[in-house]
């Protein structure tokens, strides 16, 4: 099924965002498990697998608009080097994902795709619901019990 040209780029585009989150993930899942930071490798790797989820959404609905998903950018990509500024800099790729989503769904609302739209929306939610929620939560509570306290908490 031929899709619009500007549904088919807002989707790659798209595309960059996920797959930086999900490079970022993997990355810092890692660190995490290197560590002995057990609880948060565990979670931050099913952020990973979430995000790849995400991704191969988006690749299989360009494919079927009959674009061509492109897999070379990653947009906003940024490894932390602490716990603070990864969880920092997930919380922030998070935000971006959703401000893309945001904008993605309002062009097919105008193109009238609705059934990539609502695909979106699913995404959309899980982005603002699970990742970015769980990621706020985790930054207040190192801001309430201490860097310290937190990090034995991951163990």
């Amino acid at each position: 099924m031929q899709g619009k040209a500007n549904v088919i780029a807002a989707l790659n585009n798209l595309l960059s965002y996920e797959l930086a989150a999900m490079d970022q993930y993997f990355i810092h899942s890692e660190m995490y498990a290197d560590w002995g930071l057990n609880k948060l490798f565990e979670r931050i790797a099913h952020e990973f697998d979430d995000e790849k989820g995400h991704a191969k959404k988006l690749i299989e609905r360009i494919l079927f608009l009959e674009g061509t998903p492109d897999m070379t950018q990653r947009t906003g990509f940024k490894v932390g080097d602490d716990v603070p500024s990864m969880l920092e800099s997930d919380l922030r790729v998070e935000y971006e994902v959703a401000d893309k989503l945001k904008e993605t769904i309002a062009i097919c609302e105008q193109e009238q795709d609705y059934v990539t739209r609502d695909m979106l929306t699913t995404l959309l939610d899980d982005t603002e619901m699970d990742h970015a929620y769980w990621l706020e939560q985790q930054l207040g509570l190192i801001k309430r019990i201490g860097l310290q306290n937190y990090l034995q908490s991951q163990m």
